[in-house]
């Protein structure tokens, strides 16, 4: 396997984890790295996922792992920004980390591959990022499920 195969790999992982999620979220790619042996793709969550959902977001990408055959190698429980960590039976890494703001991000780190040149992500994003922007913003798409605090369910429900 050279960089382009883990790359494509990688694009593979992630294509099918977030088509897993139901109600689908919108997102972006983020910047594909190498080292001198690997590379990593990643991808950004631009729907906002409230804290009161980040739960049943990591709950709903845990389970589809497990059921992947990765095996889980760290969990993070901070209530502000948790995270799993995960491996793949051919030793790629792949990580869910919920960062500033409760922006969602998804990496795939492969394992030692022959160095080869490394082609753009074919997987089309399915958020609009500015191809000039300089960085990612912040979750701005809204989900009436993911967005949604909880706090209306019970009100509406009595009514």
């Amino acid at each position: 396997m050279d960089m382009q195969d883990a790359a494509e790999r990688a694009d593979e992982m992630l294509d099918s984890v977030l088509s897993e999620i139901e109600p689908s979220v919108r997102w972006v790619h983020g910047p594909t790295t190498m080292g001198s042996c690997t590379v990593t793709r990643r991808r950004t969550v631009m729907t906002i996922v409230s804290p009161q959902r980040r739960g049943s977001f990591l709950g709903v990408v845990d389970r589809f792992w497990r059921k992947s055959g990765y095996r889980v190698t760290a969990i993070n429980s901070h209530v502000d920004a948790p995270a799993i960590f995960v491996k793949t039976q051919d030793g790629f890494q792949v990580s869910l980390t919920v960062a500033h703001k409760g922006q969602v991000h998804f990496d795939v780190d492969s394992p030692c591959v022959r160095h080869s040149q490394v082609a753009d992500s074919t997987s089309r994003a399915t958020a609009f990022l500015d191809p000039g922007a300089q960085i990612i913003p912040r979750p701005n798409i809204h989900s009436d499920f993911w967005s949604a605090d909880g706090s209306g369910s019970a009100a509406a429900s009595r009514s």
